[in-house]
């Protein structure tokens, strides 16, 4: 029996990234109309009644209704227009596969558009509602404004790195941004079947659950869809290590230290910590371990580049538990939180913000390479000889 391929493997992940899209846009767009109009079909609701039951369904939507009604035209642009980046996606990454390259940059814009406008939307529901009074609580307010600006400034440094030719670096913008998007339909998906692995939880307590790990998971899978798409070796200018072995160690050892910290701190609460730190740790794990893995597969395989960005990134996940042990106590203190609630929250940004560091870092090693070229082409040729230049070092970094 023939071993799958990796075409194989990216085709099916594709496949089931749009399926799921797909089947996630009519739950968005429909998602706030009994809100607007009592009655009004919401498939979403429909469906998870069916999945898990009409009572939980009811349950966990009935206060939602008081803060949605004074923000309710802003969520309503945001939920249609999320329906409709779940499908722009799609075609966008189909498109720059077939490097069908018109209709990819018009869809481009139409993306970036909708990005914008529906994250603008989300931002004034946020901004007119107080975090304890936000569904899910005050951690959950905390991790959508943190998806906001995460998404927003993935997509401006993907259209600033499209508009500068750098084009490898778009695309790891891109899919970082379409991650982020990615969260809600994981959401619904967690929705359903962690009552079952989970039975009688509140859909809050299913929600401090998902936000464990879903922000890791995301910035992971877009970090595995940017190197299976990147199969160069090496990137001109582009040498050395920014994350030698010491740089590494340090941050294994303090992200080590910060998990013991973590973990002793979930454990003083009994069940419900317990819960919470196996949902973060789990796919923690698995994500150290890829990572590892990456790093020390392009090593005896001779793809430095590989081998750098790998390292970059697992650099970034180790630091991770550190950022989430600073930011606890200052969301204690600043927003008046009790201690489960700031632990959850730092401990459910760290992932996402750190791989969006780990990302800002690669395209500086990128940028920062292919500016030494140039500066050998010297000051004396012409600006249109050092265009020509500079437009070969841009073409030679494009990902294959």
């Amino acid at each position: 029996m023939r071993r799958p391929t990796n075409s194989t493997w990216r085709r099916a992940t594709m496949i089931a990234v749009t399926v799921m899209c797909v089947a996630y846009a009519p739950i968005a767009m429909t998602e706030l109309w009994p809100y607007a109009r009592p009655g009004a079909p919401a498939l979403g609701e429909w469906v998870m009644g069916r999945v898990v039951s009409p009572r939980y369904v009811t349950d966990a939507l009935a206060d939602r209704v008081a803060p949605y009604r004074h923000s309710l035209v802003p969520m309503i642009v945001h939920s249609v227009l999320g329906g409709a980046l779940m499908l722009l996606g799609p075609a966008q990454l189909l498109t720059a596969a077939r490097r069908r390259t018109r209709l990819h940059r018009t869809l481009g814009v139409v993306f970036a558009v909708t990005v914008y406008v529906s994250m603008a939307g989300a931002g004034i529901y946020l901004a007119r509602t107080a975090p304890e009074d936000a569904f899910s609580g005050p951690a959950f307010w905390i991790v959508l404004a943190t998806l906001m600006v995460g998404t927003v400034m993935s997509v401006t440094f993907g259209i600033l790195a499209a508009v500068r030719g750098f084009l490898d670096l778009h695309q790891r913008w891109m899919l970082l941004c379409y991650g982020f998007l990615l969260t809600a339909p994981l959401l619904r998906l967690e929705w359903g079947f962690l009552p079952r692995l989970l039975p009688g939880l509140t859909m809050e307590q299913i929600n401090q659950v998902a936000i464990m790990h879903l922000g890791s998971v995301v910035t992971f899978g877009a970090l595995v869809a940017a190197r299976a798409r990147d199969r160069r070796t090496t990137v001109e200018g582009v040498s050395g290590s920014w994350a030698p072995g010491p740089v590494l160690a340090v941050a294994q050892l303090a992200g080590g230290a910060a998990l013991v910290w973590i973990a002793r701190s979930y454990l003083d609460f009994g069940a419900t910590g317990r819960r919470l730190l196996w949902a973060y740790l789990l796919p923690y794990a698995v994500s150290y371990a890829v990572l590892a893995i990456g790093v020390r597969r392009a090593g005896r395989q001779g793809r430095p580049w590989a081998r750098e960005e790998w390292r970059l990134h697992l650099t970034a996940l180790c630091l991770a538990p550190v950022l989430s042990v600073g930011a606890a106590p200052v969301f204690q203190r600043a927003l008046g939180l009790d201690r489960l609630t700031a632990l959850t929250a730092g401990v459910a940004i760290g992932c996402g913000m750190l791989a969006f560091a780990a990302t800002t870092v690669v395209s500086l090693r990128v940028m920062n390479g292919r500016r030494e070229p140039m500066t050998a082409v010297g000051p004396s040729l012409s600006g249109d000889t050092r265009a020509v230049a500079a437009a070969g070092a841009v073409r030679r970094g494009t990902p294959r």
